[in-house]
């Protein structure tokens, strides 16, 4: 989370630190109508960034990956992006629109407006083209701003269908190239001149290409295997769905804890489920998917040996990796496929063994014994301590109850995937006894 702050704020401060460096703000102290212009073109700027710097995170880069702390994290600060440029934009229609308002209202004076000077007399070329599409920018741009505030308030609404959210996020592409014309037409002459200026036009260009493989769908294409169904296993009491896809194209491989974006139907789209096999070069994946939705509940019926299946991946950084003695794994309901992934690789490499020593606490609602049993037998062979925890039936896990259990808690790393409710509380609760926060790994499972 720490990098991700830090490329929030450091993507919100150089912008404006350019700004400042390009706009005469002083005289915008000293009369409205240059203030009112300031602060258009200042949000303007701070918003077309967040949005370009969003639109390129939706390409999932890999490179940027590992310094976010993965694909999970870098969707988070693509959502602060998003709502950022939302919040953003608004305020800079609002300083378009109030002062006129007001002033129609009789609630202020109408901001007086420099006479402009002729375009010819003082601009050429490319400059003075530009002038001459404010008009076009200023129509685009407004109808293109009421699109994106209903398009970003659809993607922010939880009980928003997946199917129809995966359809018309995807219009975010469509709309984007007419705020960035919007942007680089109505940006002043002479932040050109400054560093702002080519900044923010390599932005625009950048995501308007982003826009353009989005649209192409060719996002993640490099990673992409199609695979066949080969088995599937419903766990009906736990309602979870076991499947096995055997790849037909080539897989580079994936680390424990890794997850891939899954297509079982090209209109549904693809969706994120982390992989539940460790990798062993045999060509095939397994996933544990939940029926905690309308899409994944008919999975089980819906599915088919032989069906073919799109794989994109692998993504993700919750790798295990760390430099203490001990582990504490903690696992809410379906949030238990990562363990199970590095389980199978700590029983498999029998020559390289994993000497940190592992606690692994599986917290479920529903108990499925087939599914326990494997995984009893799993952690028997992984040299893993397991307990398992049913709601209702044994005592809640809490902090405390975690530190009685692993007294060399203070010298563990701990990695949790569940519910968010429950890991913040967790996290929380340990780092008041004395765990550091970085020693707590959580898994930002939440692509939206």
């Amino acid at each position: 989370m720490k990098n991700i702050r830090l490329a929030y704020l450091f993507l919100l401060l150089a912008l404006s630190l350019l700004w400042l460096l390009a706009d005469d703000f002083s005289s915008a102290l000293q009369a409205f109508r240059a203030l009112q212009l300031s602060m258009i073109n200042f949000t303007g700027i701070l918003a077309i960034g967040c949005m370009s710097a969003g639109m390129l995170l939706a390409m999932r880069p890999a490179r940027v990956e590992p310094f976010l702390g993965g694909l999970d994290k870098t969707y988070r600060l693509h959502k602060w992006l998003g709502i950022s440029a939302l919040v953003l934009a608004i305020v800079h229609w609002l300083w378009v629109k109030l002062p006129n308002w007001l002033a129609d209202l009789g609630w202020m004076r109408k901001p007086l407006r420099k006479p402009a000077s002729s375009p010819a007399e003082t601009l050429s070329g490319v400059a003075h083209f530009l002038t001459t599409q404010h008009g076009l920018a200023k129509s685009i741009g407004e109808w293109a701003f009421y699109a994106t505030v209903v398009l970003a308030l659809a993607a922010l609404l939880k009980n928003f269908p997946y199917r129809h959210f995966f359809k018309t996020h995807r219009l975010m592409a469509v709309v984007y190239p007419a705020l960035g014309f919007h942007a680089i037409v109505l940006m002043k002459p002479n932040y050109w001149r400054a560093a702002i200026g080519p900044v923010v036009g390599l932005l625009v260009l950048a995501a308007t290409l982003a826009a353009a493989v989005s649209l192409l769908r060719r996002v993640g294409h490099t990673r992409r295997a199609v695979g066949v169904i080969e088995s599937l296993v419903h766990y009906r009491d736990m309602r979870v769905l076991s499947v096995v896809i055997r790849l037909r194209d080539r897989w580079f491989g994936h680390a424990a804890g890794q997850f891939a974006f899954v297509t079982f139907d090209a209109a549904e789209g693809a969706h994120p489920f982390t992989i539940s096999s460790s990798w062993h070069d045999d060509g095939k994946l397994r996933f544990h998917i939940k029926g905690i939705g309308d899409y994944t509940e008919k999975l089980p019926d819906t599915l088919k040996h032989g069906g073919l299946v799109t794989v994109e991946g692998p993504y993700g950084a919750f790798d295990f990796r760390g430099d203490k003695p001990t582990q504490i794994w903690i696992a809410g309901g379906i949030g238990i496929t990562p363990f199970l992934a590095r389980m199978q690789a700590r029983a498999r490499d029998l020559h390289e063994p994993d000497a940190h020593a592992v606690d692994l606490f599986y917290s479920t609602n529903a108990y499925d014994e087939a599914f326990v049993g494997a995984m009893r037998q799993l952690a028997t062979r992984a040299n893993v301590r397991l307990h398992v925890l049913v709601s209702g039936k044994d005592v809640r896990l809490t902090a405390a109850r975690l530190c009685e259990i692993v007294p060399a808690w203070t010298s563990a790393d701990v990695w949790f995937c569940g519910p968010a409710a429950f890991g913040r509380a967790l996290r929380q609760d340990l780092v008041a006894l004395g765990l550091a926060q970085a020693d707590f790994h959580q898994e930002l499972f939440e692509m939206r």
